[in-house]
């Protein structure tokens, strides 16, 4: 591996790039791109619908145009390509929300030399809390499935599968695109209660409400209540947010809920087996640390290890690599 040459001024960068993150996270939270659209405004004409400090706005639309996210010409502003793609909330390509859910995780990685120090999480679980924590949580998944889902969906060997479970899926976002791209293939996707009205609403979204529905469940607390009735199991970054044996006990509620010979795949940032790599699962892995009691991200010899201690066999890694160094594992159930 390729060192990097770290200097002051790399340093200092690093140290000082938080300026950038909050530039960013500021202008979508509010909305400023959504409200600009395909316009062209003057920062009087953005602040008539804002109603904010007419002079901080002045800064930080300036500050957004040194990034390059906006346009700006004769005291007027307009989005870049690239900010009205992915930063309005009337673009299907919108990824607003996971920004929305990284800003509120920054409190906790600011106090990481205290959680450290201290030996436990400070955060509350994003599932677990409050309604806008929760909503920018949920959509944030959808929208980081909505990267990898349509493209994986035609890749991933569902042949001879008939019932999906998508286990702690979310919004559905995955079981949804499995059924899109496999005609034959229904689906569940299992979450908790407070769930359902995402999910639903993003299935509806994808008019596919006769082949997807919900289970309402938390996976960890309790059994499942639907054994042997799926041929496939899909466990998309759920196992990071538990110590080792809560993690391998999900794969066993998974498993029980399968019959014999069905395909299983776990979705997760996958370190290498020194733990010091790739750099975004290193980096989730202090994230789970930050949120939860024993969370954290687990190598491939830790999560085949989990797939076999519960009779998977046949065991690969897949050649898949995810925009944020997501990895797969496949097996198939005894």
């Amino acid at each position: 591996m390729k060192s990097f040459n770290w200097n002051p001024g790399s340093l200092l960068e690093m140290s000082g790039y938080y300026w950038k993150t909050c530039t960013l996270h500021t202008g979508v939270k509010l909305d400023i791109f959504t409200v600009l659209g395909s316009q062209t405004l003057t920062c009087d004409e953005i602040n008539k619908k804002l109603k904010v400090d007419n002079r901080g706005l002045s800064m930080l639309l300036n500050a957004l145009s040194a990034l390059e996210l906006l346009e700006k010409t004769d005291q007027k502003y307009a989005n870049s390509l690239s900010a009205q793609t992915f930063l309005s909330k009337d673009s299907p390509q919108y990824i607003g929300f996971m920004i929305l859910h990284h800003h509120h995780l920054m409190e906790s990685w600011h106090k990481m030399d205290k959680a450290i120090l201290e030996g436990k999480p400070t955060r509350s679980r994003s599932s677990f809390s409050d309604e806008e924590r929760r909503e920018s949580f949920l959509m944030g998944m959808f929208n980081m499935g909505m990267a990898i889902a349509p493209k994986l969906s035609k890749e991933l060997d569902l042949s001879g599968c008939n019932r999906l479970l998508d286990f702690g899926g979310g919004p559905g976002t995955f079981a949804i695109h499995f059924c899109l791209a496999n005609p034959g293939l229904t689906a569940s996707v299992y979450d908790l209660e407070t769930t359902r009205p995402f999910a639903e609403k993003t299935i509806h979204k994808f008019n596919i409400s006769d082949r997807v529905d919900f289970i309402s469940g938390n996976f960890i607390e309790d059994d499942i209540t639907c054994p042997k009735a799926f041929d496939s199991a899909w466990l998309s970054h759920i196992l990071h947010g538990e110590g080792p044996q809560q993690a391998g006990d999900i794969i066993g509620k998974a498993v029980l809920a399968l019959k014999p010979g069905s395909k299983i795949f776990i979705h997760e940032f996958i370190l290498n087996d020194r733990m010091d790599g790739p750099l975004f699962p290193a980096l989730f892995s202090i994230n789970m640390y930050l949120g939860t009691p024993k969370g954290q991200s687990y190598s491939e010899t830790e999560l085949s290890g989990m797939l076999k201690k519960n009779g998977i066999k046949n065991i690969k890694r897949l050649s898949f690599e995810g925009p944020t160094q997501s990895g797969i594992l496949s097996g198939i159930t005894s």
